[in-house]
């Protein structure tokens, strides 16, 4: 979930944390729903960086502190490029989202989010 200005709004995300799909990321995919993302849970705060190599979609890149404000966004990053997105701030989670994101909710920096992840077949939720 994200506070928006016009209440909250839910994204449907595809969540990452394993070295080889956060390193993969969005790369191939031509197609991405405009309220969907993905989300990296990363393993440490700090100063991360991003790119789109191999990315064919442009996409608006959120970053989160681990307390789960927005300190950042790279709005419309460039498609098959290698140049670092990054935000001069820390963050633990990104989140992926189609560009114009961004700019559609007024989404962004101090934006506060939500994360519940699904729960499991057993009831409980995942980690």
């Amino acid at each position: 979930m994200i506070a928006t200005p016009s209440g909250e709004l839910t994204v449907n995300v595809e969540v990452v944390s394993t070295d080889a799909k956060i390193e993969r990321g969005l790369m191939y995919r031509e197609h991405l729903p405009p309220n969907d993302g993905m989300l990296f849970l990363l393993p440490i705060e700090k100063d991360w960086s991003f790119w789109m190599h191999n990315t064919l979609i442009p996409l608006d890149m959120f970053f989160i502190d681990s307390d789960w404000k927005v300190v950042g966004v790279v709005e419309n990053a460039t498609p098959l490029t290698d140049d670092p997105r990054q935000v001069p701030k820390m963050s633990q989670y990104v989140l992926e989202t189609k560009a114009g994101f961004a700019k559609r909710h007024g989404f962004g920096a101090e934006t506060q989010v939500r994360f519940t992840p699904p729960a499991q077949p057993n009831g409980e939720t995942a980690p």
